[in-house]
């Protein structure tokens, strides 16, 4: 994989450009992808965002959100737009299989594939350009140093600015995670200087919710949380009927795995949700427990040292036993 540098010459040149993010996106992918594409755009390229996927209705409000087009409701046209591109820009994702069926229409694509993600354990051999950095607060705060280094400042407006704000802003839990550093500050600042109204972001992405959410959210708390203080853990386990009862959407349940980690002494929060079609686990820790080998050996997953998710095919109880017998394997670590 060559440095991502290296295209910056070739952005001269009118390209057929398609920007790809995760499944279920959240603010970060969406943030990233929508604010290269404003960007790309206003140099002359044309550009299609494509979501592997549906998103969560809170991030609707994003500049260019309705032009997003969802792989699952529109494949065939989809698939023609990859084939066709020059570009494939994979962004908030390293690995192919996150982008669920568009992985093979991606890696049968004739266009150059460019990474910008700062996830641990690249796939490097799919993608000629690429920038993979763990220790970046986010895929934003990366599209953002790529367009300045791209000498490209001047193309961040306001919508440019919203987006890659809202990303980086839940990326690093408004700003309080370790990964928050002082060039985050100063990004900020430059994407305030746009004339950026930051506390309306925010109530777009925290205060956009249903009532049934919160009901949600305190029947699981009150519910289905288990803390194991012999591992200093804490496991929210939701079966698919909760979801069914309180009509939960997608991104509902989003931030839900971090609340465990308020309590005293936990290290580690697990999140694991009967989806029906396949059990997805989310992994949160504090202190020195890798959540990221931790999916990785257990859960067919990774992400990050602290922030990672998983899949299982079992039942939610067999999903749920496998959990617990990997606690007492990773008892010396979770003391």
């Amino acid at each position: 994989m060559q440095p991502i540098t290296d295209i910056i010459p070739l952005l001269k040149a009118p390209r057929t450009v398609v920007i790809v993010m995760h499944q279920k996106p959240d603010a970060d992918a969406m943030g990233s992808s929508l604010g290269l594409y404003h960007v790309l755009s206003a140099l002359g390229h044309t550009v299609t965002v494509i979501s592997p996927t549906n998103w969560a209705d809170w991030l609707g409000w994003m500049p260019g959100a309705d032009r997003v087009i969802d792989y699952e409701l529109n494949s065939a046209k989809s698939n023609d737009l990859l084939a066709a591109a020059d570009w494939i820009f994979c962004l908030d994702f390293n690995i192919l299989h996150r982008t669920r069926k568009m992985s093979e229409p991606i890696g049968k694509a004739a266009g150059i594939r460019i990474l910008i993600d700062h996830h641990q354990q690249p796939q490097k051999e799919v993608f000629t350009y690429g920038i993979s950095d763990t220790s970046k607060s986010s895929t934003c705060e990366m599209v953002f140093d790529f367009i300045e280094s791209a000498g490209l400042g001047d193309k961040i407006n306001l919508s440019v600015a919203a987006c890659l704000y809202a990303g980086v802003m839940t990326d690093t839990g408004s700003f309080r995670f370790s990964s928050c550093s002082a060039s985050v500050h100063r990004m900020a600042a430059v994407l305030k200087d746009t004339g950026l109204d930051h506390s309306k972001i925010h109530e777009n992405l925290f205060d956009n919710f249903l009532e049934n959410r919160l009901r949600f959210i305190g029947h699981a708390l009150l519910n289905r949380m288990e803390v194991l203080y012999e591992f200093n853990t804490a496991l929210i386990t939701i079966p698919w009927k909760d979801l069914v009862k309180y009509q939960i959407r997608t991104g509902d349940t989003e931030g839900l795995v971090n609340y465990p980690l308020s309590i005293q002494g936990i290290k580690f929060a697990a999140l694991i949700i009967d989806r029906d079609e396949e059990i997805k686990c989310s992994f949160r820790s504090k202190e020195g427990f890798d959540v990221n080998q931790f999916a990785r050996n257990y859960f067919e997953g990774g992400g990050h040292k602290n922030a990672a998710g998983g899949r299982s095919s079992e039942s939610l109880e067999q999903t749920t036993q496998r959990f617990r017998a990997s606690l007492k394997e990773n008892a010396l670590q979770l003391q």
